[in-house]
């Protein structure tokens, strides 16, 4: 077994601005809708969600790039952060399949001025 991590770091002001320029082609291209409605449905917190988010995405994006032959074998829209039944995050990957990833943990969190994700897998080698 093998163990792989990201993390990333965002200004939350930084996806706040994407957002207020260019409204919802920023959000179509990074953004699936469950992703959209959960982010929306947090109203005036909602660039912090958003932002949490975006920083999962290139987390998971780092975790799993040893098992991609490119890049850009993976897309925004091939991973999705949602939420589990206690309100924890958690990873689905659509339309791409890792049979080799064993187990996924994603921990996600914000301030009032930065979000942050980790992300850690289990890899069968």
């Amino acid at each position: 077994m093998k163990i792989s991590c990201g993390t990333d770091i965002i200004e939350i002001s930084r996806i706040k601005e994407s957002i207020e320029r260019s409204g919802d082609t920023f959000l179509d291209i990074i953004f699936t809708q469950n992703e959209k409605e959960y982010c929306e449905s947090k109203r005036n917190a909602k660039y912090y969600h958003y932002a949490g988010r975006f920083a999962a995405k290139e987390a998971i994006f780092k975790a799993v790039s040893p098992l991609l032959k490119n890049k850009f074998d993976i897309s925004w829209h091939n991973a999705e952060v949602i939420n589990d039944k206690n309100g924890n995050p958690k990873i689905e990957f659509l339309d791409i399949k890792f049979d080799k990833i064993k187990s996924i943990d994603i921990s996600i969190s914000h301030c009032k001025e930065y979000a942050v994700a980790t992300v850690v897998l289990i890899i069968e080698e």
